[in-house]
């Protein structure tokens, strides 16, 4: 387990190879966030792009061994992923929004994933469990940038409503049509469709999103009066530990993470823990998709393998490329037509519905091991190619789509005039007056800190603050973070 670069340094502890690795991923990774910030991308992009870099395939820093036996951070990565996504999944919200969300959601996800599958198996020829698994993956969404980019643009409104609880309920519908569409290529590839092998797959999911309801109640119970440091130090045992079970059942552990985070939050409303694990989750997602990246086989994507009909990986990226964007885009209109919402809504939601990263690759990365061999790395290196390219556009398409819609600053306008008291007696105010009326309504509107990662930050502090007034010692800035802190409600 070497590489020329170690080898030049005359490293050959495999402890030292390991520790030293994973410093240039996190080194690397970092250094990259600071390149595609200056091009305003997402850090996602920057994490792929390093892992190419670093790969087997260009500088080839990282041994091929340690690649591969750093599986199991995809599996804890996307148990952070998941279980963040369960936030968003109140009762109340959505008992608010009715069917009509999960109307647009499920159009938008399965056309995509329709739209893939008859390009790739009945244009392209391809065989029918590749095509099977990779329209499955269509139907995902990224979260993360739609999120960012609405924290960076201070947008609100129906549109932005809508946009979330579509792109939340979004991985739960790619979750099914993956345990679905994984069933149906098992049962292809062995040649025999029973019904067992369909239905054994979703007992089974089933199973894993009761048993994390279970871990949520659990994790309410554990975390009852419990200190904040130790807080975290529970719910990641929590996480891990269900991470392990699913991994014994050879399931996927997403849908189960959300379980957990739903019953969590819908019993105890406790949004603060979320807020910690987001600022300590970093560094995890960061290996997960600089490891994804080392794993991108630059030469494959320009050959051709047998084992997918003998199309060449170029072609197939850019068919799933293209027909996914036009599946998203005509299936959230479509919904949308249907749940009568308004033309804003209906015309540009499906461009805020393009980034595909987290959920994506790492149901690639489960179902390139499922499938195996050529057929398995062709599906991994198309999901992670079109993936840098989706980030590459989706932020932009997103942005687009929040000013197109009338989302960013269309509330702020009017707002002084909305505020405007009704005092007919009174002399109506001047020009002047009224700017500066509207400006003060406007700045008591604007959030408070530009830093979108603000209270992640506090429920930080706020934990090592308390651990620190627990052992009976004090931190550098703890009394003014506190000040600071004062007017902030987890």
């Amino acid at each position: 387990m070497t590489t020329p670069l170690f080898e030049a340094l005359h490293i050959t502890s495999s402890v030292s190879i390991i520790i030293i690795s994973i410093s240039l991923m996190l080194i690397v990774g970092f250094a990259m966030t600071r390149i595609t910030k200056r091009l305003k991308l997402p850090n996602v992009t920057a994490y792929i792009v390093a892992g190419i870099l670093m790969g087997p395939y260009c500088l080839h820093l990282v041994p091929t061994g340690l690649i591969s036996g750093m599986d199991f951070i995809a599996d804890i990565a996307l148990a952070f992923i998941a279980f963040s996504t369960g936030e968003f999944f109140r009762f109340s919200t959505l008992k608010k929004s009715g069917p009509k969300i999960l109307l647009i959601t499920v159009l938008e996800a399965c056309l995509a994933s329709v739209v893939v599958f008859l390009v790739t198996y009945l244009v392209l020829g391809l065989e029918l469990n590749f095509s099977v698994v990779l329209a499955a993956l269509a139907s995902a969404t990224a979260p993360a940038s739609t999120m960012m980019t609405i924290r960076q643009t201070h947008a609100g409104g129906d549109f932005v409503d809508t946009l979330l609880q579509v792109v939340a309920l979004d991985d739960v519908v790619g979750l099914v049509a993956y345990s679905v569409a994984i069933s149906l290529a098992l049962a292809s590839m062995t040649g025999s469709f029973q019904v067992g092998n369909m239905v054994t797959p979703l007992l089974v999911n089933l199973f894993v999103f009761l048993l994390g309801g279970l871990f949520g109640l659990f994790l309410k119970l554990l975390l009852h009066k419990r200190s904040t440091d130790n807080r975290l130090i529970v719910t990641i045992a929590l996480l891990f530990a269900f991470c392990g079970i699913c991994a014994l059942l050879d399931v996927s552990a997403l849908l189960g993470c959300m379980s957990m985070a739903m019953v969590y939050i819908n019993t105890t409303d406790d949004s603060r823990l979320f807020k910690q694990l987001n600022y300590f989750s970093p560094p995890i997602l960061l290996l997960f998709f600089v490891r994804s990246g080392l794993n991108f086989d630059l030469g494959a994507i320009f050959g051709s393998s047998d084992s997918v009909g003998g199309v060449s990986l170029l072609t197939v990226g850019v068919a799933y490329f293209l027909t996914r964007i036009v599946g998203k885009y005509g299936g959230a209109f479509l919904g949308c037509l249907l749940a009568r919402k308004d033309k804003s809504v209906r015309n540009y939601l499906g461009l805020a519905l393009i980034p595909q990263a987290g959920v994506a690759i790492g149901l690639a990365a489960m179902g390139a091991r499922t499938l195996g061999g050529s057929m398995g790395q062709a599906l991994e290196t198309i999901i992670l190619a079109s993936s840098v390219l989706y980030e590459l556009i989706g932020p932009a398409c997103a942005k687009l789509s929040l000013y197109l819609s009338g989302s960013c600053g269309k509330g702020l306008e009017n707002l002084a005039q909305a505020q405007m008291p009704e005092t007919p007696a009174e002399q109506p105010p001047n020009e002047v007056e009224l700017l500066i009326q509207q400006i003060q309504a406007i700045q008591r509107e604007l959030p408070k800190h530009e830093n979108p990662y603000y209270e992640e930050e506090m429920a930080f502090d706020e934990a090592a603050d308390e651990h620190a007034a627990l052992y009976g010692y004090s931190l550098p800035g703890q009394s003014a973070r506190r000040r600071n802190s004062r007017s902030w409600k987890p």
